[in-house]
């Protein structure tokens, strides 16, 4: 049907990595064919557990609003019409395994990604839903709901790489693109670095696929070498001055300082944010900008113009060495998948076909460049949508043919770090309301991802006032990889 190569999917040889217990089961049955006995397929197994090397880094893509799991790809073509809703399912990659008619490239690459059904909290917020799902810490403090961005949060992955992974170079090790997502006027909490402080702080890209785009705080590319010489003049009088002074405020700005300037002299980082080093067949792939009316929001039918050309700067940013990159695929006032109301047409006409393009070339990209070892790609939301249409779990509520929040089941994709794509983890039930096996907390999938980027999830972190924090409790989802 799609024309894929017969051997895309399968291993060189039998002895190579198994990735999960299905493939041993499997093979099982071939054993007295291939010479191997079953004790030495789960010998095999163990073996390449235990050489698997970690991810270096991630991209988190957060799908903020809550996409809707049942109308993706946890999708109920038997359930009744109020839940099951609108579009069918179609074919991918990989047999038997189905996803929404409205995702047809994302289909081709499902081989790619492992999807864990089963996900499950009960915040119907989204800033502190958001923050659930960014830091893996509960986000309630003093009976009150963490909703917004503070010095006193726990940090979020990559201010947490920033910290313990440092690549050493001069680009950030953690950058947040296009902008920090707000919601009911505030900054969404989980994005800053909490209590980590400013050396772990995101650094906001901007939307590359803007025709005049700059690197943010980066205004001398560009400008005279002489004008940087004297601005690294100006920062060696000021270093001087810096070491009779023991303000600690002054110790941190200089260590800020430091690392600006060495962003603006180096010419990996110009390099690394510029798109125009890309072949234009790559950035159409991705999907392009061709001149949208940016006023107008996901949610008003404005689509998603500035993802494609995100994504493409995410996958640059992490072949160059940075540590973790999320991309946003709303905009700053537009919590874009929330869906309550026209809820088939948004998914139909502005949101699944911006997403669709620019995440399948994301994949695809990865896959061909062979970045996808040593990448985790990570895909979801804050929660998913109520299963019955026009259900109101929320003060925003639902129109008859929308979904309203849903934190009790949703779907949470992973590709690349070694995990075995076109599987799938947990279920849900059969109308997608509660997890029906292998139930996975916002905890578990924070230590998950610790252990992919080779993080023990064990680890101490201390706030400014030395009190101490494990940085995720949940438990690691090693059969992920087929570890027992």
């Amino acid at each position: 049907m799609f024309g894929w190569p017969a051997a895309l999917h399968q291993r060189s040889s039998t002895q190579e990595a198994l990735t999960s217990r299905r493939d041993i089961l499997r093979l099982g049955a071939l054993a007295p064919v291939t010479g191997l006995t079953l004790a030495e397929l789960f010998a095999a197994e163990k073996h390449n557990a235990a050489r698997r090397v970690p991810a270096r880094s991630c991209i988190l893509v957060f799908m903020e609003g809550g996409p809707s799991h049942i109308d993706l790809w946890d999708m109920k073509p038997h359930a009744p019409p109020e839940i099951r809703g609108e579009f069918a399912p179609i074919a991918t990659s990989v047999p038997g395994l189905t996803v929404c008619e409205h995702l047809p490239r994302l289909a081709r690459w499902m081989h790619l990604l492992l999807q864990i059904r089963s996900v499950h909290h009960t915040i119907t917020d989204h800033n502190a839903g958001t923050y659930y799902m960014l830091t893996g810490r509960y986000p309630i403090e003093g009976g009150r709901l963490i909703v917004a961005n503070s010095p006193t949060n726990f940090p979020p992955y990559g201010a947490v790489l920033a910290r313990l992974r440092p690549a050493g170079r001069p680009l950030p090790e953690f950058v947040h693109i296009p902008e920090f997502m707000s919601n009911n006027g505030v900054d969404i909490a989980g994005q800053s670095a909490g209590f980590l402080g400013p050396s772990c702080e995101p650094f906001v890209a901007g939307d590359p696929s803007l025709p005049d785009y700059r690197i943010p705080g980066l205004s001398s590319i560009g400008i005279a070498d002489v004008h940087l010489a004297d601005r690294v003049a100006l920062h060696r009088h000021l270093d001087r001055w810096s070491r009779w002074a023991d303000s600690p405020a002054v110790e941190r700005m200089d260590g800020l300082q430091r690392r600006a300037l060495a962003m603006l002299a180096a010419p990996e980082v110009r390099r690394a944010f510029d798109l125009s080093h890309e072949l234009m067949t790559i950035r159409e792939k991705y999907g392009m900008d061709r001149g949208s009316d940016r006023s107008i929001e996901a949610r008003h039918f404005g689509g998603l113009p500035h993802l494609g050309q995100c994504m493409l700067l995410a996958r640059r940013l992490i072949e160059a060495g940075v540590r973790l990159v999320t991309v946003c695929t709303g905009r700053r006032i537009d919590q874009a998948w929330d869906t309550h109301r026209q809820h088939f047409p948004l998914l139909k006409k502005s949101l699944c076909p911006y997403f669709d393009r620019a995440f399948a070339a994301l994949l695809e990209d990865l896959h061909d460049r062979g970045l996808l070892h040593e990448t985790l790609v990570v895909c979801m939301g804050e929660f998913g949508r109520t299963p019955r249409l026009g259900y109101v779990t929320s003060g925003a509520g639902a129109a008859r043919d929308g979904r309203d929040h849903w934190p009790y089941c949703y779907t949470v994709l992973l590709a690349g770090a070694g995990l075995p794509g076109g599987t799938v983890y947990g279920s849900s039930d059969r109308f997608g309301a509660y997890p029906s096996r292998d139930p996975v907390t916002p905890e578990d999938i924070a230590a998950t991802i610790y252990h992919a980027l080779g993080v023990p999830p064990d680890t101490i972190l201390r706030d400014p006032q030395d009190k101490p924090y494990t940085l995720a409790t949940g438990r690691v989802l090693k059969n992920l990889w087929g570890i027992p």
